[in-house]
């Protein structure tokens, strides 16, 4: 069996002009970067902007992609500065997701028991606004270190070179943030 092309090959691929390059790339990254943006506090419809602007600025940019570092250290870069970039544009103001706020809408998906009573649904569905609600409580700097790391699996280093921080600044957010998660989300063990 083939070992799938690594991130950083398709870009390469894609740069040459291979097309099917790219729509894998995409497919690999547009998920966890639209979940990126939800979770920073982008409202879906700005979530899906941002995440057009993303890769529309990798499609541009792919040219000159250098991999000293991984593809998706380079990806969250670009995403991080678009989103820093909508941030400002917006006065400095920052609002919550308002799917968090919606009991209608779970802005991602929290695996809950595989029982299908109404009871058992509920206190899921409380559990996973719950930890919404965490996640968004979290300090900026935080959320922004524990959100790299869950959803894009970038690493200490990757973060901080996305962040601009130092390592052992990602290590203490991350750390904080963890600290904080666990606390809050205690009350339902």
């Amino acid at each position: 069996m083939e070992e799938p092309a690594s991130d950083e090959a398709l870009l390469a691929a894609y740069a040459g002009g291979d097309g099917r390059a790219f729509a894998e790339l995409y497919e690999r990254h547009e998920r966890p970067v639209y979940r990126y943006f939800l979770r920073q506090g982008a409202a879906p419809a700005v979530a899906d902007d941002l995440l057009q602007e993303t890769w529309m600025a990798v499609i541009r940019h792919a040219g000159r992609f250098e991999p000293r570092a991984r593809f998706t250290t380079w990806l969250y870069t670009v995403a991080r500065s678009k989103m820093v970039d909508h941030w400002r544009a917006q006065d400095g103001t920052m609002s919550l997701d308002d799917a968090a706020n919606d009991p209608d809408e779970t802005p991602f998906d929290v695996p809950g028991p595989a029982s299908d009573r109404p009871d058992v649904q509920v206190v899921s569905r409380a559990e996973a606004l719950a930890f919404v609600a965490a996640v968004e409580a979290l300090p900026p700097a935080q959320r922004e270190a524990f959100l790299l790391q869950i959803e894009a699996g970038l690493s200490l280093e990757e973060i901080a070179q996305v962040t601009g921080a130092g390592t052992e600044t990602v290590k203490s957010r991350l750390r904080y943030a963890m600290a904080k998660l666990r606390s809050t989300m205690e009350a339902w063990q």
